[in-house]
């Protein structure tokens, strides 16, 4: 899952990036991808506990819930026909802020831990970090520029996907 809907969620920003904005096919690939980002991550932590400790669990748990609340800005946007994530963020304000730092923080937590524990390889940590906090820190940038921090964060993902995906079959 980590894998395969890291790919269909960036897919979904390179076409809203293409088209300058949000469509309804767009946006429910966006869904779609989003939805499973929860049960992805707390899937990769349950694989790893009990080396995670309480810090990478407690990531996993919020940056899951993170991902509950902006799946459900994707169904704002769908259901009042919003045009661009400029106008979401101005619409929805204070709540994208909040959700938006606890993304940050959970996934520095969720990277650290998947460091600490050594099961996964630590550049898909490095890769998952790196990309939340350049996804926060472009906010407003190009299109560009947003798709590329977006690009990190989905590599680390899909990274981490991939590393399960070849440690099961090798081990079968």
């Amino acid at each position: 899952m980590a894998l395969c809907f890291s790919a269909v969620y960036f897919l979904s920003d390179v076409i809203e990036s293409v088209q300058g904005g949000f469509s309804s096919a767009q946006l429910w690939l966006t869904l779609i991808a989003e939805a499973a980002v929860p049960i992805f991550v707390v899937g990769l932590a349950l694989a790893h506990r009990p080396a995670w400790g309480r810090v990478g669990l407690i990531s996993a748990a919020a940056y899951a819930y993170v991902y509950v609340f902006f799946t459900g800005t994707v169904i704002y946007a769908l259901a009042n026909d919003t045009p661009d994530y400029e106008t979401l963020s101005d619409d929805l304000g204070l709540l994208m802020l909040v959700h938006g730092v606890i993304m940050v923080v959970a996934g520095l937590g969720f990277g650290w831990a998947v460091i600490r524990a050594r099961k996964l390889p630590a550049w898909t940590a490095v890769a998952l970090m790196t990309g939340v906090a350049l996804v926060a820190a472009t906010q407003g940038m190009s299109d560009g520029i947003q798709l590329g921090a977006a690009g990190v964060r989905a590599l680390g993902f899909a990274g981490m996907g991939a590393a399960l995906v070849r440690f099961r079959s090798n081990h079968a």
